[in-house]
């Protein structure tokens, strides 16, 4: 039998709590490329892999493993989860006991940094820098109240919390709002969405209000405060 691979990909538009787990045949670098297209705004990542001729029955256990320990799938069906990429990867490790041939493989900056049969100690993957803060509208002066415009359908929904909006009466989260009402056309096949691209305040993504937020602070030198 030929060997392939299961794969824990990040992607730095997302959540840092979002990890998409998925097998192939081919070598991930390969698969990573193919899913770098319109559908979302920055290339995925590779976080770890695990060659094994088991690669189609040691996927299907670390999805069932994750969903058992409660709904952490973003959408069903999808191989999208709102899980750690270390706790992922703990994962991996331990369903890879049950295949003799497995390797599992580190990677940092998509190259691979450590490999490991499943018999030897893998070590664990180094901290990287941390990542930007889950979005808050007051953190880009938008007020509880203010309207914003979807987009791709024009749909206006009103700020309701600091990191939720309304519409008919249900609150939705940006990236929870995009994934629900994105127009048949423009789905892409993870079903999961980067909601503050699609999301404008006077005519400004909020993806766009928050880089433009972030470059003012950081132009900002100690000296302005003097």
């Amino acid at each position: 039998m030929t060997p392939g691979y299961v794969y824990i990909l990040t992607n730095p538009s997302f959540r840092e709590d979002w990890v998409k787990i998925e097998k192939s045949s081919r070598p991930v670098d390969v698969r990573s490329k193919e899913l770098d297209n319109t559908a979302v705004p920055l290339p995925f990542e590779i976080y770890a892999t695990l060659r094994t001729v088991k690669y189609h029955e040691l996927e299907q256990a670390v999805h069932k493993t994750i969903d058992r320990l409660t709904d952490l799938r973003i959408r069903q069906n999808r191989e999208f989860f709102n899980v750690p990429p270390a706790v992922a990867l703990d994962i991996l490790r331990d369903l890879a006991k049950v295949a003799d041939d497995a390797v599992v493989t580190l990677y940092e900056s998509n190259k691979p940094v450590a490999t490991a049969g499943v018999a030897e100690a893998l070590p664990s993957p180094k901290t990287k820098k941390p990542r930007r803060e889950n979005f808050r509208f007051s953190m880009v002066d938008i007020p509880i109240g203010a309207k914003l415009t979807f987009e791709p359908t024009g749909q206006q929904v009103r700020v309701a919390t600091d990191d939720k909006v309304e519409y008919e009466g249900r609150l939705y989260s940006s990236t929870a709002f995009a994934g629900t009402f994105m127009p048949e056309a423009r789905r892409n096949r993870s079903g999961a969405y980067h909601g503050q691209i699609y999301l404008t305040f006077e005519g400004e993504t909020l993806s766009d209000r928050r880089t433009r937020f972030e470059a003012e602070a950081s132009d900002k030198s100690p000296s302005d405060d003097e």
